[in-house]
């Protein structure tokens, strides 16, 4: 019996030592002083509060918001003279021209009974951006989904066309036939939520002044019921009203800072978009992120005021945008920032209950265009908030979770979390822009049922989850603002760590695609397939690199960076190694004896051009370079034609760094896309660049 507790002792022991050396334990760049500080000041019911106050539900912008201010600028700038944000500040820059107002939209079902279809005063949503004012007694035609042949068949002269297509479509193609007007039950996700209705209009969301009619939304569920009656032979006879105005407008960018203790030493910049036009409001998209970007300065500036967490050497500042409407003429009117930004924290969209959508919340990566630590930051806290927000046998034994970050009145779910390649389409991309060139990151929930809907409501966000984004996002901008020589040496030995695991899926993802190789195709999927190893290496040594900024002055420093580079060389030269033996087993199966490649005589100049960007580029900021092309003789596009298909001209731009060759730029695009790159047509736009005065070989 004694033997058999001392052999259960001594395999609990053992047990408990390999989990504890194992990759299963939370693990943060910060000291767990400073976590814990984070941790407890980070408060989901704040973040929540300023959704609900400026989401809680779709309501009218009144007239009067567009000659003052927008009421979410003005809730947003008041709280950040509450809470004794320095630099507090709104700047305006001139609006697009005038953009669409509804003020009131009735619709009455008048015969042959009497009951109310829609009505704006009830929801804002029903009403279509860019309707226009009327007031019409018309009979219902249902057209189907809307196809031209739909509408020909239907006849819908003098008619109100109803149905279950994009309304900005059968707008288009049913007023030109006489339609008066459109009813929609359109929707993007109708079986999962019935009830939503899409936030959109006769010529988009921004609602443009046009000579449209107007146009109603109903959600599914009504929808099919009008359709239904219309179906079975029903004559309905409704009488609309639309009264609209347009306005023009200011685009209003609230910012803040946290200064740093070393002016000169560069900052951080949060970005949230508070509007997506002025029609459109939602809560987690991106009423979300604007709340959660006000916790964090609110939490940071707290914590520093109180003595608790000193003052970083680096500003960490703060910006509420109208998306990239805003942005752009925000960053373009502050070229020096620009210079001296370190990397930028996009949050878009991230308080969604992540469980009841089947969501995650991702960390989208920076392109290899712009290789940067911010990465490997954000990753450390993303996997720190995971691995100790749920149970696991590794993680936690038979407990709880290990390192809690649950809201007080939100859920204690797990974190659901993912790390992944580069995504556009917010405003991290205006700072990623080669015309800017800050590295820049988003944060986002993925995926969102009630996404551009009349359901995207503050209900349907979690307190947990924003406790959980503001500590990632806190801990991430100090550990970058604080860093000194010591936690710029761990950021890279995080870069380092990960490298190794990074080339080794593009080692494995090289196998798998050079595995589907037919003889006929075997040495083109060869050399791109070996492409994705090499690009990810020169990723790795440039993202490494990047950290150089953190400690701009200590040659320890610099050789401690070079002999990491090193390792990371060792680990890209093994996985090619690994790669070549596997490319000979696959090529004998195939019947190819040997492996013999020889440049082609493209590869081989393509590999002696080295093109950078000249500072012309960077000049007019966001864009800039588009209105110098714009501007070039017609015949250099002749002379230097593209002729393939979706080629990324922007992260071309932002590969031409004066380190990469034209032959590794191939590589580099064709790592990160599905589509390969014609080498030719890099060649050709590199010398129209050139020709340009925007790049220099």
């Amino acid at each position: 019996m004694q033997f058999k507790k001392l052999l259960f002792l001594s395999a609990a022991i053992l047990s408990g030592f390999a989990a504890a050396g194992q990759n299963s334990v939370p693990r943060a760049l910060l000291p767990d002083r400073i976590i814990d500080e984070f941790i407890g000041e980070a408060s989901g019911e704040r973040a929540m509060n300023h959704i609900t106050v400026m989401g809680g539900f779709i309501h009218d912008r009144p007239a009067s918001e567009y000659s003052g201010y927008f009421f979410e600028t003005d809730y947003v700038f008041n709280k950040l003279k509450e809470y004794g944000l320095e630099g507090a500040v709104v700047n305006k820059y001139p609006g697009a021209g005038p953009t669409w107002d509804g003020v009131k939209g009735s619709l009455w079902e008048i015969s042959p009974g009497r009951s109310k279809i829609a009505d704006y005063g009830d929801l804002p949503a029903v009403l279509a951006s860019g309707s226009n004012n009327a007031d019409i007694t018309a009979d219902l035609v249902w057209v189907g989904g809307g196809s031209e042949e739909e509408i020909n068949r239907a006849g819908v002269e003098g008619k109100i066309a109803v149905t279950s297509g994009s309304i900005s479509m059968v707008h288009a193609l049913a007023v030109p036939k006489g339609a008066v007007g459109i009813i929609s039950y359109d929707s993007p996700r109708p079986h999962q939520v019935p009830l939503a209705i899409p936030i959109t209009g006769l010529s988009g969301r921004r609602g443009g002044q046009s000579p449209a009619k107007f146009g109603f939304f109903l959600p599914p569920r009504e929808g099919i019921l009008l359709r239904d009656r219309l179906l079975s032979g029903e004559k309905i006879t409704v009488r609309t009203v639309v009264e609209a105005e347009y306005h023009d407008y200011d685009l209003e960018v609230t910012s803040c800072i946290i200064r740093g203790s070393d002016p000169s030493a560069g900052e951080v910049i949060f970005s949230a978009h508070l509007f997506e036009g002025f029609v459109k409001m939602g809560a987690n998209d991106n009423l979300s992120g604007s709340a959660a970007i006000l916790e964090i300065a609110r939490m940071l500036n707290t914590m520093i005021e109180e003595g608790r967490i000193i003052r970083p050497k680096r500003t960490i500042r703060f910006i509420w945008v109208p998306e990239f409407s805003g942005t752009g003429p925000w960053v373009n009117a502050n070229p020096d920032l620009m210079k001296r930004t370190l990397c930028n924290i996009n949050l878009d969209m991230v308080g969604l209950r992540l469980k009841e959508s089947q969501s995650f919340l991702c960390m989208h990566r920076t392109t290899y265009g712009n290789p940067h630590y911010i990465n490997d930051v954000m990753e450390n806290y993303y996997n720190f908030t995971g691995l100790g927000n749920r149970a696991g046998l590794a993680v936690s034994g038979r407990t709880g979770f290990v390192r809690r970050i649950v809201a007080m009145t939100g859920s204690d779910d797990p974190f659901y979390y993912a790390i992944d390649d580069h995504y556009g389409a917010s405003d991290h991309e205006v700072f990623n822009d080669p015309g800017v060139q800050v590295p820049g990151i988003m944060m986002i929930t993925w995926p969102d049922l009630y996404y551009h809907t009349s359901q995207d409501l503050a209900d349907k966000c979690d307190p947990t989850q924003l406790k959980r984004v503001c500590f990632i996002g806190a801990a991430a901008a100090y550990t970058i603002a604080g860093a000194g020589e010591e936690m710029a040496s761990k950021i890279a030995g995080e870069v380092t760590g990960n490298s190794s695991s990074r080339i080794g899926k593009q080692l494995t993802r090289a196998i798998d695609e050079l595995g589907t190789a037919k003889k006929e195709d075997f040495f083109p999927k060869y050399k791109r397939t070996r492409g994705f190893i090499e690009a990810a290496l020169i990723n790795e040594k440039a993202t490494l690199a990047s950290i150089a900024e953190l400690v701009p002055d200590s040659p320890s420093f610099s050789g401690y960076l070079v002999r990491l580079s090193v390792s990371v060389e060792s680990a890209g030269k093994s996985a090619l190694e690994a790669f070549e033996s596997y490319a000979e087993i696959a090529g004998r199966q195939l019947g190819i004896m040997k492996i013999a490649i020889k440049p082609s005589a493209t590869e081989v100049r393509a590999a002696g051009i080295i093109p950078a960007l000249t500072p012309l580029f960077t000049e007019k900021g966001y864009r800039g370079y588009n209105e110098i092309l714009s501007g070039t003789d017609p015949k250099l596009r002749e002379k230097y034609p593209v002729k393939g298909v979706g080629l990324d001209t922007q992260e071309l731009a932002r590969l031409c760094n004066g380190k990469n060759s034209a032959l590794d730029i191939k590589k580099l695009l064709d790592s990160q896309s599905r589509r390969e790159a014609d080498l030719q047509d890099i060649i050709n736009y590199i010398y129209y660049l050139r020709e340009a005065g925007l790049v220099t070989m």
